[in-house]
């Protein structure tokens, strides 16, 4: 057996750092800016303790720009270094000053800490042929340095003047990152990478002065207690994170120190019915450095189109912090999310009904799609999920839980095996026939109409097995519960096989079926109705997937109900015009289409050309006795 030690070259290691360590370059200056942060936080804990003498002073970092030097500057004033701490820290590759830090001073507010992997440094070769490093220490005595490198291993150190305790990296920018000699360009990634960080940054520009205050907002709301916020600070926070976005619905404010730290602030936007992808998304921070808007490991997929911003330094992050790192931590922060927003949820439907049902066009969506793709949510989301209830007559909307719904249909609405049965529409206007035929008969209509309806139908009656959904035009109104008992029809049975004789009538992309029943007087000549199934699956055809291409190209299932106690068909059947009376029977199967939104294209024309035609026919005078 054989053992040994790997072998690292410096000089192998330096062109895999500029080259892959980050997959963006501007993430340059996130790195050596929390590096300042660090710093900074490192002399409050030290002055805090007693270690270091006198006053700080006014911490704040400085980012200046030179395009005639073609230089980055990053100041700060923090807890600078010492030769022996720069020959430690700069010239050992992954040695993490801030890990060091942490171990020593554990118990000492070490979560301000943000550096972890001891190679944010060296992002600044990424863009510069050289980078020197002017630091003073904060020790009394210590003179200050100048370190100097161009990416090679080779470097020099010295001795050098500095009045000011802290840092100063000055960076040479090379040619191939010419682009972050644009002041809009800095202005552009310290807003987005620095914009919460807790000490305050400036930007210099040239010889200008700096601006009248800091880029960042160093207390952002997510890091004060809920108690010292009113709904003003919320709003107004929102505002600050999505200025051209309206007011949201509300939030929810994330707190926890045990078992793992995390804080935020969720908001709940208005949605709009198309559900358009969200350009605003839920932004991750790590001790106020932010890191990404890919939360989908740490945020439940239900909850995606959130807002807000989520921080916590136990999320575990890649070296690039590009990256979620697989861990417990994360898991559980997962699941307290999904328990917060349903606590919330609940709260609000117990405590402000009103106002929750108000607010049901936009939490709809989350309430449906975390019941269906999340069972704990699932068991919370049945006591405040709501249906809207159809009501021809134009009152004021009205919602009711399934347990209400049930309640209010118990006698009315059961079919032959005993389960509820929920009517429901999804398109009022479309189906309105339809829906006076239910309400006619004391059935209770629900709205079912957003994008994510037909999913949530499919997978919630397999998860309520009690609950059969049927859409209300997918029968006649007699057969929706699926106990009614056929009236007799006036028609004799010769009449009634004229009827669909003549009602078989074979219409382009339609699998149609023809059955002449005895209904009300009242109620429409035909009626065409499409199985529920088929129409479900067609109308879930547009999500992606290999069934819903072959739901989406089969032919439509239609039902044509021939109303044989309608006195139109007393007309019809004495007409011995045989042309009128087909056209008048292909018109009255076109209605009943027309109402399914199943007559388009050429049969739409078709059927407008009849109806011209048959406005123009002059009065049959030979009609039968």
């Amino acid at each position: 057996m054989q053992k040994g030690t790997i072998q690292v070259h410096t000089e192998n290691i330096f062109p895999i750092i500029k080259k892959f360590l980050y997959s963006d370059h501007d993430i340059f200056l996130r790195e050596l800016i929390s590096n300042a942060v660090d710093a900074s936080q490192k002399l409050k804990t030290l002055s805090s303790i007693g270690e270091a003498k006198g006053e700080y002073g006014d911490l704040l970092i400085e980012v200046k720009l030179d395009e005639e030097k073609k230089t980055i500057t990053i100041s700060d004033r923090g807890i600078g270094m010492t030769a022996d701490e720069v020959e430690k820290y700069l010239n050992q590759v992954a040695f993490s000053g801030a890990e060091e830090f942490v171990k020593k001073y554990k118990g000492q507010n070490e979560n301000a800490i943000i550096g972890k992997f001891g190679l944010g440094f060296y992002s600044a070769f990424m863009v510069s042929d050289k980078v020197e490093v002017f630091t003073k220490s904060f020790k009394e005595g210590v003179p200050a340095v100048r370190w100097e490198c161009d990416g090679s291993p080779e470097y020099t150190l010295e001795e050098t003047e500095k009045g000011e305790r802290g840092t100063d990296i000055v960076l040479h920018i090379n040619e191939d990152s010419a682009e972050f000699l644009d002041a809009e360009r800095i202005r552009g990634i310290l807003n987005k990478f620095c914009r919460f960080l807790p000490v305050p940054i400036y930007f210099r520009h040239k010889d200008e002065e700096k601006e009248a205050g800091p880029i960042n907002n160093t207390q952002p709301a997510w890091k004060k207690k809920p108690s010292e916020l009113t709904a003003e600070d919320y709003q107004s926070f929102y505002k600050e994170l999505y200025p051209y976005n309206e007011p949201p619905l509300f939030w929810i404010h994330l707190n926890v120190d045990y078992p793992f730290n995390l804080t935020g602030i969720l908001y709940f936007p208005k949605i709009k019915q198309s559900y358009e992808i969200q350009k605003d998304k839920i932004q991750l921070y790590s001790n106020q450095v932010f890191v990404t808007e890919e939360v989908k490991d740490i945020v439940p997929e239900f909850l995606m189109l959130l807002q807000g911003v989520i921080d916590s330094p136990d999320i575990p992050l890649n070296v690039s912090r590009s990256y979620l790192q697989g861990d417990p931590n994360v898991k559980k922060i997962n699941n307290h999310i999904t328990k917060k927003v349903a606590d919330k949820l609940e709260e609000l439907f117990n405590k402000e009904r009103q106002e929750f049902e108000g607010k049901w066009d936009s939490l709809g969506l989350f309430v449906k799609y975390g019941m269906m793709t999340d069972d704990k949510f699932f068991e919370r989301g049945n006591k405040f999920h709501l249906f809207e209830l159809v009501s021809t007559d134009g009152g004021e909307k009205k919602f009711n839980t399934l347990e209400e719904y049930r309640m209010a249909t118990e006698t009315l609405q059961k079919n032959k095996e005993g389960k509820l049965v929920i009517l429901y529409t999804t398109d009022i206007v479309q189906q309105d026939a339809y829906i006076k035929a239910a309400e006619a008969k004391g059935f209770v209509v629900t709205k079912l109409d957003t994008i994510i309806d037909p999913s949530f139908v499919n997978q919630i009656e397999m998860k309520w097995q009690d609950v059969h959904f049927v859409r209300v035009d997918s029968d006649i109104a007699d057969n929706l519960i699926d106990k009614q008992e056929d009236q007799e029809s006036v028609l004799s049975k010769d009449d009634e096989a004229t009827l669909k004789g003549l009602f078989d009538i074979k219409t382009p992309g339609l699998t149609t079926t023809v059955e002449v029943k005895g209904l009300s007087a009242d109620a429409p000549p035909v009626v065409a109705t499409r199985p529920e199934f088929m129409r479900r699956m067609k109308d879930m055809a547009a999500m992606s997937g290999p069934m819903g291409s072959f739901y989406a190209n089969m032919p439509d299932e239609v039902t044509l109900t021939v109303n044989g106690n309608h006195p139109i068909y007393q007309q019809v059947l004495k007409n011995d015009n045989k042309d009128t009376q087909a056209k008048l029977v292909h018109n009255l199967a076109d209605l009943a289409l027309l109402s399914q939104g199943l007559l388009k294209g050429g049969n739409l024309t078709n059927f407008i050309n009849r109806s011209v035609d048959l406005l123009g026919t002059e009065q049959p005078t030979n009609v039968k006795a």
